[in-house]
């Protein structure tokens, strides 16, 4: 029989009020569990336990999108992964088992630039949403793809660009559509991979961020040549370059974005970790600002739209949203410098 489905996130005066094993209705197994060997390599301990290699994290993530494992095999999946941190070759493992069962785009559906939004804004306004709409006007078509609702507090991209009237699509046939008549279209997670939407949202039961908040980022279900991520901890970033190196990413670009989200913080030196046909290389794209920028109350979509129709000026808004421009041509102009790709952006 088909394992349950995930459960709802449980009252917490309730949840753990329930004796499993005692229960009529259990039983135990019979013959171990298919899932359990998988369960069994990332825990058997300091000396037994070991990292998935690519094949083995492809089999056993397969598995989890096609629901043949038990929510309690999830959980000890996921957090066993967190405790040991994911590697790159787990990481690409996951990513082909996500490509191979998600609604697959047609596929003569390309783009140029595959943006990930899964993070949300805390303490800045969204400006970011400004260099889509700079490189889209600019010519190059950006597909971006994200999720929502697994932090509270955040403002996430598909409600900032649906209270801007920007392109958000709700399936590949729109996407395409979008993309053909403004280069830019986003596409909701749950759309196109819903198991994976759904397990992302099982952050506030585990109280963790687990490895899917990784991998989704580097799902580019159009296969751009170009990739662009942010990350929210400086030592994610080798780890996402190594994956896209595994995963032959012809390009991409990581680095450490406001709330984790694809937007340079003007007041810092941003680091740039870029992967060029196998070669890696690093660049520094220096800051604009000197001071560092007060965090707002709430971030809000109206700013940005004053900052674009010109009926304000905010020096963080557009340093923000000319450094991030200028971070995305580095990654689609190969033959130009830092320098000329801030002076492009401008």
């Amino acid at each position: 029989s088909r394992p349950a489905k995930l459960p709802v996130c449980p009252n917490p005066k309730t949840a753990f009020n329930r004796d499993f094993v005692n229960q009529p209705s259990f039983q135990a197994p019979a013959a171990e569990h298919p899932f359990a060997p998988y369960v069994r390599i990332l825990g058997k301990g300091k000396t037994g336990s070991r990292s998935l290699d690519r094949q083995e994290a492809h089999d056993a993530f397969g598995m989890i999108l096609r629901e043949e494992v038990d929510p309690l095999q999830l959980g000890a999946f996921l957090m066993l992964l967190r405790v040991k941190e994911e590697t790159g070759e787990e990481l690409a493992g996951f990513v082909d088992a996500c490509r191979a069962n998600m609604l697959p785009p047609p596929v003569d559906l390309g783009a140029q630039l595959d943006w990930s939004s899964y993070a949300g804004k805390k303490h800045q306004h969204p400006w970011y949403l400004l260099t889509m709409l700079l490189l889209a006007g600019a010519g190059y078509r950006v597909f971006a793809h994200g999720g929502d609702g697994h932090t509270a507090g955040r403002l996430y991209t598909e409600q900032a660009m649906a209270e801007l009237g920007m392109p958000v699509a709700s399936d590949w046939s729109q996407v395409g559509e979008q993309l053909d008549a403004q280069n830019l279209s986003y596409l909701p997670l749950r759309a196109f991979c819903p198991r994976l939407h759904d397990i992302m949202q099982l952050r506030p039961l585990l109280g963790l961020r687990s490895p899917v908040n990784t991998l989704v980022r580097m799902l580019n279900p159009l296969r751009c040549d170009a990739s662009i991520q942010s990350i929210f901890h400086p030592a994610y970033g080798d780890l996402h370059r190594d994956a896209d190196r595994i995963l032959s990413q012809p390009r991409s670009l990581v680095f450490k974005g406001d709330s984790g989200e694809i937007e340079i913080k003007p007041q810092a030196d941003t680091r740039l970790l870029l992967l060029d046909n196998a070669v890696e290389q690093e660049l520094t794209l220096p800051r604009t600002l000197a001071n560092k920028a007060a965090a707002v109350n709430q971030p809000s979509t109206e700013p940005v739209r004053a900052l674009w129709v010109g009926s304000t000026t905010d020096n963080y808004g557009l340093d923000a949203v000319l450094a991030t421009t200028a971070a995305a041509l580095v990654l689609l102009e190969p033959e130009w410098n830092i320098g000329q790709c801030r002076a492009h952006s401008e």
